[in-house]
């Protein structure tokens, strides 16, 4: 599926994007072959796969939580600009 320059142009405009007369090139280009790579997977047979089939098994990331030494006040507050009462000391942003 080609898109057209004003498709591209009305995309960047919902996505709020500025974009150049190269970019609208650049991107019509690169999104027509998306939509093409998008038009061959829709011609996959997928009949009988439920819809949340994953290529790799999952598996739990998560590590055991430990109690392990902290930095000293002083060892974390020594490259602060400004310090006060073992904090950092930072301008005020809000009034």
């Amino acid at each position: 599926m080609k898109l057209s320059a004003e498709e591209v142009r009305h995309i960047a405009l919902l996505a709020r994007l500025g974009i150049s007369e190269e970019e609208v090139e650049k991107f019509r280009e690169q999104l027509s072959h998306i939509l093409e790579n998008m038009e061959i997977l829709s011609q996959v047979d997928t009949e009988g796969l439920p819809p949340t089939t994953q290529s790799v098994l999952l598996e739990n990331v998560y590590r055991l939580d430990e109690v392990l030494p902290s930095l000293s006040v002083s060892d974390v507050l020594a490259n602060a600009p400004s310090q006060e009462d073992n904090s950092f000391k930072v301008n005020a942003v809000l009034e």
